[in-house]
């Protein structure tokens, strides 16, 4: 058991040393700078994503700031109506040539909007796309068929929630402005000096 999480600490690892830190400090500076210009921060998945970047998202409004998921299958469904001149989205899709992934970056480019995909693939469809790219290497999924969506999910999370703690610091959420968001719960309870018991 214990070799197997071993394992799979070494690819999480080995996927976040990938990782291109004057791309990531871009991608920082663009979220602050789409906040501070009255956009909003937009995360788009499918299949075993899709928790990845509620996730995301979640984490985002808790701290007060503007952010949705978007459903890369239903977006052209309608959905698409919530992307602003003034947002940017996060495309995730590890292999980035799904029909639905391809289909969303063509639509997303023809509108100009400011795309990032978050991607393992370097040669895909959607590389092709869009512009503006995080690749990161995964060694392996780390089931025995290689092919079950579980480091590769577990990056996105780690990677996702980084940058939206960063962009907490960066504008500024204080733990007042936490505070006001998070009224209920056990975190609720702490942070108003109440025992939740």
């Amino acid at each position: 058991m214990i070799e197997y999480y071993k394992d799979v600490m070494k690819t999480i690892e080995d996927s976040l040393e990938s990782i291109d830190e004057k791309l990531y400090e871009q991608i920082i500076e663009e979220c602050v700078d789409t906040l501070k210009n009255g956009g909003k921060i937009i995360a788009s998945g499918l299949g075993k994503n899709v928790p990845i970047c509620e996730k995301f998202v979640g984490t985002l409004n808790s701290l007060g700031i503007d952010a949705r998921f978007l459903h890369t299958n239903t977006a052209v469904h309608g959905d698409l109506g919530m992307v602003g001149k003034k947002d940017i989205v996060f495309l995730l899709s590890k292999g980035g040539n799904t029909v639905e992934t391809v289909a969303l970056a063509n639509h997303l480019k023809d509108r100009g909007t400011d795309t990032w995909l978050m991607t393992f693939s370097e040669k895909c469809k959607s590389a092709e796309i869009v512009d503006k790219r995080l690749i990161m290497h995964l060694i392996n999924e780390g089931d025995e068929w290689d092919i079950v969506p579980n480091n590769s999910t577990t990056v996105y999370l780690i990677v996702l929630q980084g940058i939206a703690i960063e962009i907490g610091k960066r504008m500024g959420i204080t733990l007042d402005d936490f505070k006001v968001n998070h009224p209920g719960g056990g975190i609720g309870a702490k942070l108003s000096g109440k025992d939740l018991w």
